[in-house]
């Protein structure tokens, strides 16, 4: 599987130019974080043979959300390989719901402004489609979760560390073996809306509760006091290898558009 980005050894970033998804190398098994969009099928299990591995060899699916750009690969995942599906408990029924494109969480503002500044970003939604992102297969009984929490029974014990604000079960993943911090939306380098890079919050049309979103990065500032040398995967835009901590201070000071 080739390393085209600062992930750590054993850790493997999928997707495209809208959304990130990573394979997470475990003793016991791969995980899954977040899983795409239902057109990266083939892209995924590629990047699986180039290392030996196959779709069967995911254990767990871990969703930092429950949007659409995440979960694309989760509902086949869990029927065809026997993975199991994790996401925040507050999120859960959004993963259920027949579509789940339209039972998330609402957010703070209409797209309409944003597009009218940045007509490129029409582009966005296209893609989506093109990649069946608008119609995800819905996950009926996901594993859940409703606190800060070390997922014993997933390979690697991650801990699920909830980032409310994004959505209400926004979540990130700490995995100690790999320094390594999986944020999801609740922390990004790239907003494909408004086209801005470096460490920041997306922007209020796609987060439901930006004041509770800016608060949860509180959380990720426990994590780099335990260690600072942790590595960022974010669901959109480059990886930042040992920079969570740096991360966290530029999202504060860049604060939400």
């Amino acid at each position: 599987m080739e390393q085209t980005s600062p992930c750590p050894p054993g850790v493997h970033r999928l997707g495209d130019s809208i959304v990130n998804f990573y394979v997470v190398e475990e003793p016991d098994g791969l995980v899954l974080v977040d899983a795409g969009l239902p057109g990266h099928w083939e892209m995924l299990s590629d990047a699986l043979a180039a290392v030996g591995a196959a779709v069967g060899d995911i254990k767990a699916v871990l969703l930092t959300h429950a949007h659409i750009d995440h979960l694309g690969l989760a509902a086949r995942l869990h029927r065809e390989a026997g993975a199991t599906v994790w996401t925040h408990r507050a999120d859960a029924p959004t993963l259920a719901a027949d579509r789940p494109a339209r039972a998330a969480a609402k957010p703070e503002r209409s797209i309409v402004p944003y597009l009218l500044r940045r007509p490129a970003a029409l582009v966005l939604p296209l893609r989506l489609a093109l990649q069946g992102g608008f119609s995800p297969e819905p996950v009926r009984e996901p594993d859940t979760f409703d606190r800060r929490l070390v997922l014993s029974r997933v390979p690697g014990s991650p801990e699920a560390v909830p980032l409310p604000g994004h959505t209400p079960g926004s979540t990130a993943y700490y995995f100690p073996r790999h320094g390594a911090v999986f944020t999801g939306d609740a922390l990004i380098t790239h907003d494909g809306l408004t086209g801005a890079r470096g460490p920041r919050l997306i922007c209020r049309a796609f987060t439901h509760d930006s004041a509770a979103a800016l608060a949860s990065l509180d959380r990720l500032t426990e994590l780099t006091e335990h260690d600072g040398d942790l590595t960022l995967l974010p669901g959109h835009g480059e990886p930042m290898a040992h920079g969570l901590a740096e991360a966290v201070t530029r999202a504060r000071e860049f604060g939400v558009v």
